[in-house]
């Protein structure tokens, strides 16, 4: 029997997230139907809706500094929601830190 050594991890431009574990000679994460890795997947919906609320916050601001909504509640709330996709950006590490701390501790 033949036991595949342990492969390099490259981070460079290339890098992608979502191959990582996804050759045969390393485990893998449970898999979703399309082939992404579940765990990644959930960590690129959490920064990609960070961004996207905050480009709201901003397109909210403009509009309401050169006069062009007749709303200013929608600035508060684009406020909110932005604020509430960086705390549970900010949830979903620690509880990801928490969990590999948690597995470290581990003795086999």
């Amino acid at each position: 029997m033949f036991i595949d050594p342990i492969q390099l991890m490259q981070f460079g431009e290339g890098f992608d997230i979502k191959k990582v574990g996804n050759s045969s000679s390393m485990i893998s994460a449970p898999q979703q139907g399309n082939g992404q890795t579940l765990f990644a997947d959930i960590f690129e919906n959490a920064i990609q809706d960070v961004i996207d609320t905050d480009n709201e916050v901003q397109q909210s601001k403009y509009k309401f500094a050169t006069g062009q909504t007749d709303d200013p509640h929608t600035g508060a709330i684009a406020s909110a929601k932005a604020q509430l996709a960086v705390d549970m950006l900010i949830q979903l590490r620690n509880k990801a830190l928490d969990s590999y701390n948690e597995i470290m501790r581990i003795n086999l």
